[in-house]
């Protein structure tokens, strides 16, 4: 297939040529994966500015979208690329090729650098998902970190750069321009531009930005950042995000009231017990759902309240294919059980089959099918069974329907439990994307 950019896919493409060190913060459905592939191609091929490239994605996308796109685009089918998946000796096999393009998960960066960081040959390293090491303490970014200085290039590409915050900025500019923008500490980043708001055993554990704080970040990411949103450049059909009240009855409001105050919940004659305010919150989201896992492991029934609804939707729906997000391990089974059509998206083919139309109800964890996947041309109605607290799945994972390609209004429905900490998720995804359109909004043309 030949590649014609678009006016906005040719400015990326020239920011990430033009810049050694770029953050592409691009909405999904842009094309960053076949724009960066270009640029690659232009600094493998024609610059001669790298030999080796590197590509760190989640899983699916490192397994399936980025090899497919290189054979795909006319321009790029002739780039030897090996797949560094599996187990670790299939892994090595495919490090050791030394292709022009190496494609790793994100989750082996450890074991790469733990295995070839003294013998580091990948002078341009792509990070699809940045927002994946977004936490300084994880040990993916500390992996990375360690072999940083050895890159020569490195571009960083997301669309939720900022899911909880502008907190979250600091790891993922560190790793674009080695700390130029946002400095060379998280702790000293924190000191410069936040408060603490909230401490636990005398240390701070929630900051808000200062006053002034979020122009000035903005400003020094302006060096180094380039982003762009899906409804400034395509013209996608509207999404609808639909509130489905679910009214639980009162004997089953009464028993989540006390569980919430005392920590204790008596279900199936046993009684499951909350630790602290974090596996509360677990507890009473699950509980929404219609089960908990009782701290021995097993699970105790509370309500069918949902699958009702569900019931509901999927008759509204006459036929038309919807795709279910799932939390719990325990709601898959209980969706499987109750809609014998259904289908998990981790089965063989499966989104083969959904993108033919052929599946009628999807299952999938937002987690597994929040990144890559793209599942616009099967279907256009999705239900969220339990929500997220992370903006990122949450957002990704609506990006699946709602992208280039789709041809129907996207209607995003929400089963939200009346009185319950659904309702408290809903506002904190809000809040928590008001943050974010801030952050890209204020990058927008900086480099004009």
């Amino acid at each position: 297939m030949k590649f014609e950019p678009y006016p906005y896919q040719q400015k990326a493409i020239d920011f990430a040529r033009d810049h050694t060190n770029a953050g592409l913060l691009l909405d999904m459905g842009l094309g960053k994966t076949v724009i960066t592939l270009t640029v690659l191609d232009e600094l493998l091929y024609d610059r001669f500015e790298s030999e080796h490239v590197l590509i760190i994605a989640p899983l699916q996308p490192a397994k399936n979208v980025w090899p497919q796109e290189i054979i795909k685009w006319e321009h790029t089918k002739h780039m030897p690329c090996s797949v560094a998946i599996g187990t670790a000796s299939e892994r090595k096999a495919a490090i050791d090729k030394h292709a022009a393009v190496t494609i790793i998960n994100v989750d082996n960066v450890g074991w790469l650098v733990d295995n070839y960081g003294k013998h580091w040959h990948f002078d341009t390293v792509v990070v699809d998902e940045l927002s994946c090491f977004k936490s300084p303490k994880s040990q993916r970014f500390r992996k990375l970190r360690s072999i940083r200085k050895h890159v020569k290039r490195l571009i960083g590409l997301t669309g939720t750069p900022a899911p909880n915050g502008l907190i979250d900025m600091w790891s993922q500019a560190f790793l674009i321009d080695f700390g130029d923008a946002l400095g060379k500490t998280a702790g000293g980043y924190r000191a410069r531009y936040f408060k603490p708001t909230q401490y636990a055993n005398g240390y701070p554990v929630k900051w808000k930005p200062r006053d002034g704080a979020e122009m000035a970040i903005y400003d020094r990411l302006s060096s180094c950042c380039l982003s762009m949103q899906t409804c400034d450049h395509l013209d996608l059909p509207d999404r609808l995000d639909i509130i489905q009240t679910v009214t639980l009855p009162q004997s089953i409001m009464d028993t989540y009231r006390k569980f919430e105050k005392e920590l204790l919940l008596p279900l199936d004659g046993e009684v499951v017990t909350a630790a602290n305010a974090a596996v509360l919150a677990g507890k009473l989201l699950q509980f929404t759902g219609g089960k908990v896992y009782g701290d021995d492991g097993n699970v105790l029934h509370a309500h069918d309240e949902k699958l009702v609804m569900m019931d509901e939707i999927l008759a509204e729906s006459n036929g038309q294919p919807v795709l279910c997000f799932y939390g719990y391990k325990h709601e898959l089974a209980r969706l499987t059980e109750r809609f014998p059509q259904a289908v998990n998206v981790k089965e063989d083919g499966a989104v083969e089959r959904w993108n033919r139309g052929e599946i009628e109800l999807l299952l999938a964890h937002p987690a597994s099918a929040g990144h890559g996947l793209n599942l616009q041309t099967g279907g256009h109605i999705a239900v969220w069974y339990s929500l997220p607290w992370s903006l990122e799945l949450y957002q990704q994972a609506n990006k699946r329907l709602h992208r280039m390609g789709q041809e129907h209004v996207v209607l995003i429905h929400h089963l939200i439990a009346k009185g319950t900490i659904d309702e408290r998720i809903m506002r904190v995804l809000s809040e928590k994307d008001k943050t974010q359109l801030n952050l890209i909004e204020a990058l927008k043309g900086y480099d004009e």
